[in-house]
């Protein structure tokens, strides 16, 4: 049995992504595939654990090849199984996945069901989850039963024993039944999580509005201890219960997105369980989300997620050679005005304090 004080828990979907074997074509124009590990919470996992922090996994695969070549490559990355179930009734999960030559990606899933849906509160380790700092988490289990109320049930686990809740709703609409019902299950654990990381996309969908500070601050809660809202290339924001702001990108030569966001979250929750004091003083906040950041911004320069995932001596690498990205912060990510001020104290009282 896995148990540390500093152990990150990610909770979740873990599965095979197709992927052409040539590049900027649709999934129907593409000649082969090439079968890759995938899933966010595995993903964010694995990424932990390449930075030499304490990970494991729980989930459930299909009792079959793809299966257990998944669990071996959790444990080939260092990351703890003892969480992982297996289903001989049911398949491992399949995503198809290519980057189109417009720059969309497109998706396929073969779920009906597959066996990550299937867990349930029962086949949980409990033990496992009562020893975790944190717990992460993303919706894609919030879709059906039981794999809902196997969630539902880890989250108030964890939040008993005293695990800082992390939530990344990594939004995946074609595996919903309708983007109302994605929204409606995604803010329906909202107000459960300390620690919350969106991209500019999710912010989007959720609010309705463009990104901006006060389409982010509509998300705030008041037991939320942290905000983070990603911006590809233009790096993120933070905003905390006593500041906010921004860190710009990093340049790099980006050749695949897949897995960056996963890689970001899991560099920064690396940061966070060794030191908490990060959510209330925002110099160590600041180059926490850089080093994150840099995490993110490494991943994007290989193809394939899991592969991509840096090591601590490449991301040092790249934040010592300071080649930050340059574009310039658009303006809400300036130095707010006194009507912005207001916002900031209104709706989300004490993060009036604002860097850049």
């Amino acid at each position: 049995m896995t148990s540390h004080s500093d152990l990150i828990v990610s909770f979740g979907e873990m599965l095979i992504d197709f992927v052409p074997t040539v590049g900027a074509v649709s999934l129907a124009e593409a000649p082969g595939f090439l079968n890759a590990p995938g899933g966010a919470p595995a993903n964010v996992a694995i990424a932990v654990s390449r930075l030499n922090g304490n990970a494991a996994f729980v989930g459930k695969l299909g009792d079959d090849e793809f299966g257990h070549m998944l669990a071996g490559i959790l444990k080939e990355n260092g990351v703890s199984v003892d969480g992982v179930r297996f289903d001989e009734g049911a398949r491992t999960a399949l995503a198809f996945v290519t980057l189109r030559a417009d720059g969309e990606r497109e998706f396929m899933f073969y779920r009906n069901p597959s066996a990550d849906m299937l867990l349930t509160a029962d086949e949980l380790d409990l033990k496992l989850i009562r020893s975790a700092k944190v717990f992460h988490y993303g919706s894609i289990s919030l879709i059906v039963e039981p794999c809902r109320s196997a969630h539902l049930k880890a989250m108030e686990v964890a939040k008993e024993a005293g695990a800082l809740l992390s939530y990344d709703p990594n939004l995946r609409l074609p595996l919903w039944p309708s983007a109302e019902e994605a929204r409606e299950k995604i803010m329906s654990i909202w107000d459960k999580a300390d620690v919350i990381k969106v991209s500019d996309n999710e912010l989007e969908f959720l609010t309705g509005k463009e990104v901006s500070d006060e389409a982010a601050l509509s998300l705030w809660h008041p037991n939320l201890k942290l905000l983070l809202v990603t911006l590809g290339e233009k790096g993120c924001s933070y905003y905390a219960k006593s500041f906010h702001g921004h860190v710009r990108g990093f340049h790099v030569k980006a050749v695949d997105t897949t897995g960056a966001g996963d890689s970001f979250i899991g560099a920064l929750l690396c940061k966070l369980v060794k030191d908490d004091s990060i959510l209330t003083n925002e110099a160590k906040l600041k180059e926490a989300v850089r080093f994150a950041c840099a995490c993110g911004a490494i991943t994007t320069t290989k193809k394939g997620a899991i592969p991509a995932l840096p090591t601590n001596s490449e991301v040092h690498e790249l934040m010592s050679s300071n080649k930050m990205d340059k574009v310039k912060p658009s303006g809400w990510q300036k130095i707010m005005t006194t009507q912005k001020h207001q916002l900031i104290k209104t709706m989300c009282p004490g993060c009036y304090n604002v860097s850049n």
